[in-house]
C-alpha cells in the first residue's frame, strides 16, 4: 500500500489488515462496537465495505439457522436439534 497516491478514503487494505479486522470483529463486545463504528465510518471505504460484509455473513448464518430450525419443527425433531445445538456450543 506504499505506492498508493490517491485519497486516504480509498486506500486499499492489506491482507494482514483484513485478518486483523476479522479477529477484532470476532471479539464479543469490543468487536461489535468496532464493527458498528467501521460500518458507518467514511474514513476508509474498503474497511466500511468489509464491515458491511460481516453483517451480510451474520444475516446469512441467521437465515440458515432459521431454516434448519423450521425443518426441525416441521419434522418434530426439536429435541434432537436442541441437543445438537448444545453439543456444538459446548465444543466451540
Amino acid at each position: 500500500m506504499d505506492d498508493y497516491n490517491g485519497p486516504g478514503r480509498y486506500a486499499p487494505l492489506g491482507a494482514w489488515t483484513y485478518f486483523g479486522l476479522s479477529v477484532l470483529y470476532a471479539l464479543p463486545i469490543i468487536g461489535l462496537i468496532f464493527l458498528l463504528i467501521h460500518t458507518f465510518s467514511d474514513a476508509n471505504m474498503n474497511r466500511r465495505s468489509f464491515a458491511r460484509s460481516y453483517w451480510c455473513k451474520a444475516l446469512f448464518i441467521i437465515i440458515l439457522f432459521a431454516i434448519a430450525y423450521g425443518i426441525a419443527v416441521a419434522t418434530g425433531n426439536t429435541e434432537a436439534f436442541q441437543q445438537a445445538l448444545m453439543q456444538a456450543t459446548n465444543n466451540a
